[in-house]
């Protein structure tokens, strides 16, 4: 098996889950107690077995196939062992469930017509198709209705930030980047293609998603570290008449907003009238207080590495500058456990174990806390639950998972169906607008602030939202 430098070969695991479930095949002598032993050895060695299946029976034995969800890589192997050393049972074969699906990968291509005559090729291809082509030279706008570019978007990155693995390289995001189209075709019907670029200069970046522009209606930025995003994202929103979305950016901003809002319900309290701490000054914390200012919050903290940000700092980033002039209206001193101090929100987007219980028990009553940082969070969500009334995380092993898989297939979506050039902050909100709507009032409670991403709404009621303020902000610029 596979072992991952990120997980810890010593100590207790992880809970069992199924991104590390794995298939073992065993011989065992056919009855008496060999099944039984299976199962027990499993759970004593703290694993879960979620199926087992008679693969083939003989005589004297049966073969097994026991699937086992464990708590990483280290935890399956030493339940292997466990049932290596069962008297009289013999493992054939041990399969990680995660890595077949990806052989070979997770997305594929099809032709939507088949070829079955010369009739049919002459159409989709010479010498029909020429007649196409000059369509498209005559009125470029056509290759939107004509072409795959109607329905296509670029899911790029340069493998410096992927998920919590960090500056990992264009080859190891590649997977992601798969599952991202995955998502996109499962949640959106859009047909998203993983562009992994090995270079991580900001100039050759933006040259190439612009050279490979035209076979796309939209881009998706994808795990792209900071401060280089922001210049790569606002460049090529300059230069492209196609959506340019940065999805660790404006997709966590969305999802963020719609599910504060809905803990605002929750706990009584207007997002114009709250205090809120946000922790993490990098791409989504920045977006975060971006779509948050513009949602109407007016009173907001932003701590990063270095303390408060603030105008006093003399912080020479753009970015930090600007943060400094639009927040921290009372002029908040000290560290993060001071700004603490009677908030009403903590927003946490950054590093591991920041806080504890001590800390929350100071903000103000009916706190909310988002702790978001993965796959560890600013503070355990049992100790914030301690005195936070609602608390909501990045993980999917918690309720109010904070997951932008809720906002960018609708996005794009509405995107694409508005034959939008663009996208401007009112089509953000209305996402966000959209997704917190998706909760209703019979349902809102402290552990179901958001929908589930397999909610049968959520993304075609994002869409629409999408799609409606799309066209309202291109009749805008139109007049």
């Amino acid at each position: 098996m596979t072992h991952s430098t990120t997980e810890s070969a010593v100590g207790a695991s992880p809970a069992p889950n199924v991104s590390h479930s794995i298939t073992v095949r065993l011989e065992v002598p056919a009855g008496g107690t060999a099944v039984g032993h299976l199962t027990t050895t499993v759970e004593q060695s703290g694993g879960v077995v979620t199926a087992l299946d008679v693969a083939a029976s003989r005589g004297d034995a049966l073969r097994i196939d026991l699937t086992i969800a464990a708590g990483d890589t280290h935890h399956a192997d030493r339940i292997t062992d466990a049932l290596r050393a069962i008297p009289d049972v013999e493992v054939k074969k041990v399969s990680d469930r995660t890595f077949l699906m990806h052989l070979g990968g997770v997305i594929e291509t099809a032709s939507k017509h088949a070829l079955r005559n010369r009739d049919d090729l002459s159409m989709v291809y010479t010498p029909g198709v020429a007649r196409i082509c000059q369509a498209i030279a005559a009125d470029r706008e056509d290759a939107r209705r004509l072409t795959i570019k109607r329905n296509s978007v670029a899911v790029v990155t340069d493998g410096s930030a992927v998920l919590g693995l960090g500056n990992i390289g264009p080859h190891a995001a590649l997977p992601v980047m798969e599952g991202k189209a995955a998502l996109f075709k499962t949640f959106g019907g859009i047909d998203a293609w993983p562009l992994c670029l090995d270079t991580q200069d900001v100039d050759q970046i933006v040259e190439i998603v612009a050279a490979v522009a035209p076979g796309f209606a939209g881009v998706n930025l994808e795990d792209i570290s900071a401060p280089r995003c922001f210049e790569i994202e606002a460049r090529l929103r300059e230069r492209l008449d196609i959506p340019v979305f940065h999805d660790d950016q404006h997709g966590t901003a969305i999802v963020v907003l719609a599910a504060l809002r809905n803990a605002l319900r929750v706990v009584e309290k207007s997002l114009e009238d709250v205090r809120v701490v946000l922790v993490g000054a990098g791409a989504a914390g920045t977006a975060i207080l971006r779509l948050l200012l513009g949602a109407g919050l007016s009173d907001v903290v932003v701590c990063d590495v270095d303390g408060i940000v603030s105008t006093e700092r003399g912080d020479t980033d753009p970015t930090l500058c600007w943060i400094g002039e639009n927040t921290n209206p009372r002029g908040v001193t000290g560290t993060l456990k001071d700004a603490l101090r009677d908030a009403d929100v903590f927003i946490g987007v950054s590093a591991p174990r920041l806080i504890d219980a001590a800390d929350v028990e100071t903000m103000a009553d009916d706190a909310v806390v988002f702790a978001l940082a993965n796959p560890d969070p600013e503070i355990d969500p049992s100790l914030a639950r301690q005195h936070a009334r609602v608390v909501a995380t990045g993980r999917s092993d918690y309720p109010n998972q904070i997951n932008n898989v809720l906002a960018f297939p609708g996005i794009f979506r509405g995107l694409l169906d508005a034959h939008s050039h663009g996208i401007e902050v009112p089509v953000l909100l209305a996402a966000s607008e959209a997704i917190a709507a998706c909760v209703e009032d019979d349902e809102l409670n402290a552990d179901y602030i958001v929908p589930s991403v397999f909610h049968p709404e959520v993304h075609h009621r994002v869409a629409d939202a999408v799609e409606k303020a799309a066209r309202a902000v291109e009749k805008a610029h139109e007049a």
